[in-house]
């Protein structure tokens, strides 16, 4: 048994690294959303001028082409994501790639629900990508740019051509924000205010290449379209739902919420300042990961590594020695821990995932709660041993 490390004194200030609902911003406070049009209709002109100016104000921030559509969506990243599947899916063959639980909720979604015909699922196991080599781009092809449950995101935009036939439909939930996007390469991507932004849940947000815009209206499905999902009516776009008009009531509270994450934002000099935030809290990560044998990146290569999900494995002898069924005990025990001492909050590895840890390190986040977490980390992880090894 190695010898224990001591208990630290130092914690950090804000231990909220949950994965989503992710960190609010720093300097948050409830007095953010002082000014949020409660008790006030949606629709009305003060109303959906605040949507439409959180429709302005990302398309600022991520440099979004004038001519993409954004929309305010229902339901969250999960919302857009089903949007998108049931309204542009049918008239191509379609490859879905998964390396993670969310991927493969797509695949069952379009196989055992949509029941399409030609599809072709490329997975891989967590830790991984599929080989993007072999993605048909003259088919539809359907995937996470970063997988949240598996830290492993694509590298870049570099394996999808911008004469592609087929439509690309992107899940960014975890990703946009702290990571750059080609949107010459996106035909269709989504997103929720939860992650990145650290904003309220239950409100997806939707950007459509006109590619995508052309699909939706040369294109009917054949299949019964539940209201929240129609974006076309007599064969045109909505145009509404891409200027605040949006399909159901929001929350004016997520609305504000969401319109002072892209407002603090601008403070850190916008998209490079929250993609070099994340990339400086991936960085303080990696440097302790490097100097602790007992922990290593559920990602094995660095290229894929992402920045803001970040999946960690116990790879001290005595853990993987455990039984499947007993590592999954021990990983919940660490971080229970960690709970109970209130140095990090929400921190296990998804449920499908192998037994683990997963630190949120987006663009809220602070590099120096980080640095103030790994000695706590340290500490726990000894604390277990001992409980197992006593």
């Amino acid at each position: 048994m190695s010898t224990p490390a001591p208990r630290p004194t130092v914690r950090p200030n804000n231990p909220n690294f949950s994965s989503g609902p992710c960190s609010k911003r720093p300097g948050w406070s409830i007095d953010s959303l002082a000014n949020a049009l409660t008790g006030r209709s949606h629709r009305a002109k003060p109303g959906k001028a605040r949507l439409l100016e959180v429709i302005d104000r990302t398309r600022a921030v991520l440099g979004i082409p004038d001519d993409y559509r954004i929309g305010i969506v229902p339901a969250s990243d999960t919302g857009a994501v089903e949007m998108v599947l049931w309204s542009v899916l049918g008239p191509r063959g379609v490859d879905m790639l998964a390396w993670e639980s969310f991927g493969s909720g797509w695949i069952t979604d379009v196989t055992k629900q949509l029941k399409l015909p030609d599809v072709r699922a490329m997975t891989a196991e967590y830790g991984e990508l599929p080989d993007l080599k072999q993605v048909d781009f003259t088919r539809d092809v359907v995937f996470t740019w970063n997988g949240t449950t598996s830290g492993v995101c694509v590298p870049n935009g570099d394996w999808i051509p911008t004469d592609r036939q087929g439509l690309t439909i992107c899940d960014a939930t975890s990703a946009v924000f702290a990571m750059d996007l080609p949107w010459d390469k996106l035909d269709a991507t989504t997103w929720s205010w939860q992650k990145v932004m650290g904003g309220e849940a239950a409100h997806g947000m939707l950007v459509l290449s006109p590619r995508a815009v052309e699909r939706l209206e040369t294109y009917t499905p054949s299949w019964p379209m539940p209201k929240i999902f129609r974006m076309t009516k007599g064969g045109k776009l909505i145009d509404g739902i891409f200027k605040g008009e949006t399909i159901n009531t929001p929350s004016m509270i997520a609305v504000e919420d969401a319109l002072d994450g892209l407002k603090w934002a601008v403070t850190v000099g916008g998209q490079p300042g929250l993609i070099k935030r994340s990339q400086d809290n991936l960085d303080v990560i990696t440097n302790w990961v490097d100097s602790n044998p007992s922990v290593a990146f559920l990602a094995g290569d660095a290229k894929t590594r992402s920045r803001t999900s970040v999946c960690l494995k116990i790879v001290a002898p005595w853990f993987t020695t455990l039984s499947a069924e007993d590592q999954a005990k021990a990983a919940k025990r660490l971080v229970a821990i960690l709970d109970e001492e209130g140095v990090a909050y929400d921190i296990g590895a998804y449920r499908d995932a192998p037994a683990g840890l997963r630190i949120w390190a987006g663009s809220t986040v602070e590099s120096e709660d980080l640095e103030a977490l790994f000695p706590w980390l340290d500490w726990a992880i000894g604390q277990v041993e001992q409980e197992l090894t006593a």
